[in-house]
C-alpha cells in the first residue's frame, strides 16, 4: 500500500463519529536570566531591543517568561553587595514586548534596597507586565501568578536560595520569596487549590558556574514532583545544567543566561530558551534553542548547535501502553 493510502486508512481506523478533536498545544516559554543594566540598558536607552533576534520564537509562545534579574527603578541606594543591578523603567515596555511575566525571586531584585523594588512592583503593574516571586508583603510574595491561556490555567511561582536572605519579603514590607521547603510545597498544593491546571516553579538555585546541579537542587526538585508540580525550571548559575526527567516529568536545572552582558566565558555566555508542549493534563513535548550572547549580552538562537531535546511523560505512557 503506497504511503499515502496507508495513512489514510490509518485516519480512518482511528476516527470515532462524533468524537472531539484534541485541542491544540499550548506553547510555554522559559528564559533564564535578564539583567537590563550596563550595556543592554544603555542600547534600550538608545532605542534598541536587546531580545531582537530572539523575537520571533518569543512571538511564536502562547506565553514566554523569564526571570527578571535586576530592580527596575530610579529610587534607592546599591546595597553592600559585589554586584548591583537596577534598570531603568524604560526597559518595561521591551520586556512586555516579548515576555508575558517575569519571575523576581532572585539576589539581584533587592539591590537597591526596599523602596526600589518597590517601585519595581508598581513599575512592572503599571506597564502591564505581571511578575511573580515577589510582592508587596510575604503573603504576595507567595501568591502564585495564574495566567490562562487556551482554557489552560497555568499558575507560576518562584523562589529565590541564594544570598542575601535580607531580599526576603517580611510580614509587613516588600521583598521576594525565600525557598523553605514545607513552604514550597504548600504553595504548590495551594496553587492547585486555586484551580490551576498546571503548575511550574521557577527556582533560583545553584552554585554558579557548576555545570551539573547539587544535591541540593535535585532533592528539592523531586519534592515539588511528588507534590504535584508538573515541571521545574532553574536558573541562577549563569551556566547551564543538567536536564532530568523525574516520574516522567522534566527538571531544567539551569537555563543559564538570556540577557546579561559582562560575561566572556563560553559557557556563560551560552544560555537555553526552553520550549514546552501543553495541555490540561500535563507536558506533551518538550526542546530547547540554544541562545549565544554577544558583547553587549544580547542573545542569538544558534539554531545549528545541538541541545536538549525529548517528549513528556505523556508520550512515553502512550508508547508503553502500545506494547
Amino acid at each position: 500500500m503506497r504511503g499515502s493510502a496507508w495513512l489514510g486508512a490509518l485516519v480512518c481506523a482511528l476516527w470515532v463519529p462524533g468524537a472531539t478533536a484534541a485541542p491544540d498545544p499550548l506553547s510555554l516559554l522559559f528564559a533564564g536570566d535578564i539583567m537590563l543594566d550596563g550595556v543592554p540598558g544603555e542600547g534600550v536607552a538608545r532605542g534598541g531591543d536587546p531580545f531582537a533576534s530572539f523575537s520571533d520564537i518569543l512571538a511564536s509562545a502562547d506565553l514566554a517568561v523569564g526571570n527578571l534579574e535586576c530592580a527596575v527603578a530610579t529610587t534607592g541606594a546599591p546595597e553592600d553587595k559585589r554586584f548591583t543591578f537596577r534598570a531603568h523603567p524604560r526597559a518595561v515596555p521591551v520586556l512586555a514586548r516579548h515576555f508575558g511575566a517575569v519571575g523576581l525571586a532572585n539576589n539581584h531584585s533587592g539591590d537597591f534596597g526596599k523602596a526600589a523594588l518597590s517601585e519595581t512592583l508598581s513599575t512592572l503593574e503599571h506597564g502591564g507586565l505581571p511578575f511573580f516571586g515577589a510582592g508587596k508583603d510575604l503573603a504576595r510574595a507567595h501568591v502564585p501568578l495564574i495566567i490562562e491561556r487556551k482554557g489552560v490555567r497555568i499558575a507560576l511561582l518562584a523562589y529565590d536560595e541564594f544570598k542575601p536572605r535580607s531580599f526576603e519579603a517580611g510580614a509587613d514590607y516588600p521583598g521576594v520569596a525565600w525557598s523553605e521547603d514545607e513552604q514550597v510545597l504548600w504553595d504548590i498544593h495551594h496553587a492547585r487549590e486555586l484551580g490551576a491546571d498546571l503548575v511550574f516553579p521557577f527556582m533560583h538555585w545553584g552554585w554558579e558556574g557548576e555545570p551539573q546541579p547539587c544535591p541540593r537542587q535535585r532533592e528539592l526538585a523531586h519534592a515539588m514532583i511528588d507534590a504535584g508540580a508538573d515541571a521545574v525550571i532553574g536558573a541562577h548559575p549563569h551556566v547551564t545544567q543538567g536536564v532530568e526527567t523525574y516520574h516522567g516529568k522534566l527538571i531544567v536545572y539551569s537555563l543559564g543566561n538570556f540577557v546579561f552582558e559582562g560575561f566572556h566565558e563560553h559557557a556563560t555566555r551560552t544560555g537555553w530558551l526552553l520550549r514546552l508542549s501543553l495541555q490540561k493534563s500535563g507536558v506533551i513535548s518538550w526542546d530547547t534553542v540554544v541562545a549565544k550572547l554577544d558583547d553587549q549580552g544580547s542573545p542569538a538562537p544558534a539554531l545549528d548547535q545541538a541541545s536538549p531535546c525529548g517528549s513528556g511523560h505523556q508520550i512515553f505512557s502512550c508508547l508503553a501502553g502500545a506494547h
